[in-house]
């Protein structure tokens, strides 16, 4: 029973006292192919969240990590992950909030037996934003770079494991190819958010489709048409419906939210990328998301997962 509810807890967010040090894994009961949210916060402390990371779970392994933001490299040990499954590294953008822990989770290559290449994709840069490689470079180039010791990703040496980097042109309005293999193919696409070059990732498999958006203001149709046929849409949920002309600028409304989701019809909406202010705010963001969207809407939560499997379940209680 104490187990039990010290899981709960931690699952809900809130801190647990206990003799042990070490974290409560929360492993998703069914791998076969789930989403999970391991950060479901933003660039605030005040929702006492983890940054954005979203982790993808393929026949029994952690294949697919989507952003890597403060928290994750916690949130990723304790959901069970492991670098020596992960396959593809997709990163949205270079908000810090989204990429402050990807070199501790490149480090620990050191500390187990991998040789396999990680795809690693990321947006084409536009200042002040860099691209992907030159974010990369900024950090790993073996002279100048802020982690120069780890400068063996790019070649598998010294006790690490290589990287392969692509940077995707955010400005395209077609999808690029950026992942294919063991019955996974991830695209990636240009969003709208704000003045930031941002992209958007669908997962697709035989057992169905997975959309996650990043920070996104709404306001580029071409993103319907990219989600469409998606099982599970996550989309972040940072402001509320009365936000300032700036924040509405960056991110979707509440209304907004709902109407891409009327728009892509997913079999289910996740919310995630919350903030203090959302938070207090979230029933009422929500009922405003349901005028337009009549599917199941979840709050997501940092370890928080949605199994493909649930969808098939719905259905056949439909």
């Amino acid at each position: 029973m104490k187990y039990r509810l010290k899981t709960l807890l931690l699952a809900t967010g809130l801190s647990v006292a206990s003799s042990m040090s070490y974290a409560i894994p929360l492993k998703p009961l069914d791998t076969d192919f789930t989403l999970q949210l391991l950060g479901s916060g933003g660039p605030i402390s005040d929702d006492a969240r983890a940054s954005s990371g979203e982790v993808i779970w393929w026949k029994g392994k952690s294949k697919i990590l989507i952003d890597a933001g403060a928290g994750v490299f916690l949130r990723f040990g304790q959901s069970g992950s492991r670098m020596e499954q992960l396959d593809f590294l997709g990163v949205t953008h270079f908000h810090t909030d989204h990429v402050t822990d990807l070199p501790a989770l490149l480090k620990g290559g050191y500390f187990f037996n991998r040789t396999s290449t990680l795809a690693i994709a990321g947006p084409t840069g536009h200042q002040p934003f860099p691209s992907l490689t030159a974010y990369m470079d900024a950090l790993f180039n073996h002279d100048k770079g802020a982690y120069a010791y780890l400068n063996g990703i790019y070649d598998g040496s010294d006790g690490l494991f290589p990287v392969s980097l692509q940077d995707v042109d955010y400005q395209k309005v077609a999808s690029t190819k950026v992942y294919e293999d063991d019955g996974l193919t991830i695209y990636a696409k240009g969003i709208p958010h704000g003045n930031v070059p941002t992209v958007a990732y669908r997962v697709e498999s035989d057992k169905g489709v997975m959309v996650i958006s990043a920070d996104q203001n709404g306001r580029d149709k071409s993103f319907i048409d990219f989600a469409k046929g998606a099982d599970i849409l996550v989309m972040p949920m940072a402001i509320d419906e009365d936000a300032d002309e700036i924040s509405s600028f960056m991110h979707a409304t509440p209304s907004a939210v709902g109407k891409i989701a009327q728009a892509v019809n997913p079999k289910m909406l996740v919310l995630s990328h919350w903030m203090g202010k959302g938070l207090v705010l979230k029933d009422e963001s929500i009922d405003i998301i349901k005028k337009y969207y009549n599917g199941p809407v979840y709050a997501g939560r940092d370890l928080s997962s949605y199994p493909m499997s649930a969808i098939k379940e719905q259905n056949n209680e439909q």
